[in-house]
């Protein structure tokens, strides 16, 4: 059994924004009980991360790390056709993934504890980012 749909968050900018709830539910649309979710991000600017889900501070020093090694506006960067945060964002998303598989089970996505899925946006400014989210398994 297969199941596909495409998700659609706005960002309001350079941040987290947990999907882990949104990707759930297509989960559970999908009837499959045993199988996988492959999540994609259909974008060169913005990335997906399995991450801690109970401290903020996590996701704010990652933040904090990638600034230091892309910084927005560095003089080395050739390519700022859309500002000095486009090739950051390029140089952040090559570095962490547009795609994680998250293991199913039971009808629902089998996460730790403390695990979260979330969309980093890399871009200053709000954007609207399109995830496809495809469903595997056999159903129950």
């Amino acid at each position: 059994m297969i199941h596909q749909e495409i998700l659609i968050v706005r960002t309001p900018g350079r941040c987290t924004t947990d999907l882990s709830t949104q990707i759930g539910a297509v989960v559970g649309r999908s009837q499959v009980r045993t199988g996988i979710a492959h999540v994609f991000v259909q974008h060169t600017s913005a990335s997906l991360m399995l991450c801690e889900n109970a401290d903020p501070s996590v996701r704010r020093d990652l933040e904090t790390f990638m600034a230091r090694l892309a910084p927005d506006g560095a003089p080395w960067y050739a390519h700022d056709m859309e500002g000095p945060d486009d090739m950051p964002a390029h140089i952040r998303s090559v570095l962490t993934s547009n795609g994680l598989t998250l293991p199913v089970g039971e009808g629902r996505l089998l996460l730790g504890t403390w695990q979260g899925v979330y969309l980093w946006e890399h871009r200053q400014t709000s954007h609207q980012r399109r995830l496809v989210v495809t469903v595997h398994g056999e159903g129950g």
